[in-house]
């Protein structure tokens, strides 16, 4: 029945809907993750992480080492098993990431030399492929 792998949030939580749906895209910015100071709010922020230690600011920044790779399928925050897909293959290409999964989407950050090769491994992925 259509819709059954819907979260009540409208996104999706069928593991091969996602895998299917990737539809990875490279922002052309780069990015940095640095340590925020204060309450201090940079425009160019895109996600702002509080832990006990510090807080990270993931901001775009032209020399940043990063690239924001989005998952531009709308996946649930209850779905299981996407990240860890995702994860296993750009740790099959030895591809380093960081995932921030938000409301809508999963952004991906790769060292921004292999925006390319993870954008392609993304691709496979999504068409079944390894």
């Amino acid at each position: 029945m259509a819709g059954e792998s819907l979260s009540p949030d409208g996104g999706e939580t069928d593991l091969q809907r996602l895998l299917a749906g990737l539809a990875p895209a490279v922002d052309a910015r780069r990015f940095t993750f640095t340590l925020a100071s204060g309450a201090t709010l940079d425009s160019n922020a895109f996600a702002l992480i509080r832990e006990e230690e510090a807080t990270t600011l993931v901001k775009v920044d032209p020399e940043g080492d990063w690239a924001r790779i989005t998952l531009k399928i709308h996946s649930s925050l209850s779905s299981v098993g996407l990240t860890a897909a995702v994860a296993a293959s750009l740790a099959d290409r030895r591809i380093p990431s960081n995932v921030i999964a938000a409301t809508f989407h999963d952004h991906l950050f790769v060292p921004w030399n292999l925006r390319d090769e993870a954008l392609g491994a993304l691709h496979a992925l999504s068409h079944g492929r390894s």
